[in-house]
């Protein structure tokens, strides 16, 4: 069935929204895409199975491979636990610092209480990582401590750009609690608290992505309401999330986003740093698609690789080719590629690499440039903040490397 996207007034509160947004609706482009999503009807069941658990990045059989490789010293999985446990996300000595709002604003040069939110989504998610490579509970016990306090605790999110943090930070704390579900130490109780969390105070702020904005904050939203709607079992934010990946009319959509067969990408004009963490949302969305028994990466003709590679070989010196290029907004035209932040390679290739290589078997030809940023950056350290999970020399390797 085709996904319709139309707009929908379920109450006097909403007509009246519509009122004041029609006269905008005419001179703003973006105003109009967004109605587009204030109600997603019927879209296709991209997953009518039960949910497999754990089942965002890591799987209980990648968690498996982790523990057995790291305990036998085996490179390159030992190099990488080497840089991942010396991090102090990683360890079990850390203080969560729950409270009960968070604001997110920094487009405007402020916040309130975002550092401890970001950083404890972090601890959360490492130290149930820590938990499931090394077997030692003082690990299980401060993941579950850190989510405890934050799912008792935390109402209100909010702020000029709450969709960016609900989206990054709700995929990084479902990714450790989809993790932690496996502990017996963790109470049933403790585990409803958590998704009602989710529900009440995450996926609101991302319910209708951000089509006003570059296409990494559709994309947040997107990998957070496919993580949320795992850990919560929640098949309509999973299908919502999967289908706007496909055809969303958003700039985060695949399409949009890798905008054509030679791997531009939407924010290619607007700078390097956005350029991978927006490829590096849409690979993450591949992975707890992967786990999940789907086969996203290899959508249109694999153009999340072709994306990538064209990334990869513009940050690694050589020239790509540019068509200059108006978004779906309206708002962010482009007559060149960025040079700002060129040659700064993120820690995004080793999931892309080890997925394409390894699992899909592809012509070398295909990645070369995907894999030489990945062996630059080996072992892979922390991703950029609470933006991407990193690690990924630890977290993705499917087989032994020299180190």
């Amino acid at each position: 069935m085709k996904t319709i996207y139309k707009l929908c007034l379920p109450d006097k509160s909403m007509k009246a929204i519509f009122k004041l947004i029609i006269p905008v609706m005419i001179f703003c482009p973006c105003v109009y895409l967004q109605a587009q999503v204030l109600r997603l009807e019927a879209p296709a069941a991209y997953h009518p199975k039960a949910f497999v658990h754990p089942g965002l990045l890591h799987t209980t059989n990648d968690l498996k491979r982790m523990k057995e490789m790291v305990a036998k010293g085996t490179e390159p999985w030992k190099s990488g636990f080497d840089l991942f446990k010396a991090s102090p996300y990683s360890s079990a000595q850390w203080t969560p610092h729950p409270v009960e709002h968070v604001e997110r604003s920094l487009l405007a040069g402020a916040g309130k209480n975002i550092g401890y939110l970001e950083k404890d989504v972090c601890a959360a998610y490492q130290n149930a990582l820590m938990w499931a490579i090394t077997g030692n509970e003082v690990h299980a016990k401060k993941a579950i401590e850190i989510l405890n306090a934050w799912s008792k605790t935390f109402k209100v999110f909010d702020g000029t750009d709450v969709e960016l943090g609900a989206g990054l930070c709700g995929f990084k704390m479902a990714s450790a609690a989809e993790i932690m579900r496996t502990y017996p130490g963790w109470a049933a109780a403790d585990i409803k608290q958590c998704q009602e969390m989710f529900m009440k105070v995450f996926y609101p702020p991302i319910q209708y992505f951000a089509l006003w904005a570059h296409g990494n904050w559709d994309l947040a939203c997107m990998k957070g309401m496919m993580a949320i709607g795992v850990f919560c079992d929640n098949h309509a934010l999973f299908d919502r999330a999967v289908d706007f990946y496909y055809k969303g009319p958003g700039n985060g959509s695949l399409t949009h986003y890798i905008v054509n067969e030679n791997g531009q990408i939407q924010e290619s004009g607007r700078d390097q740093p956005h350029t991978q963490l927006g490829i590096g949302h849409l690979s993450e969305m591949c992975e707890i698609g992967w786990s999940q028994g789907m086969d996203m990466y290899s959508a249109v003709n694999n153009r999340l690789l072709k994306g990538f590679e064209y990334t990869a070989k513009y940050n690694l010196g050589e020239e790509v080719p540019f068509e200059p290029y108006m978004d779906i907004s309206g708002r962010f035209p482009a007559a060149k590629i960025s040079t700002s932040g060129r040659g700064g390679l993120r820690s995004i290739f080793e999931m892309v690499l080890n997925h394409y290589q390894n699992r899909a078997g592809l012509p070398a030809e295909l990645y070369k440039y995907t894999k030489i940023a990945a062996e630059k950056l080996r072992p892979e350290k922390a991703g950029f903040g609470a933006d991407n999970p990193g690690y990924g020399t630890l977290l993705f390797s499917l087989k032994e490397t020299k180190k």
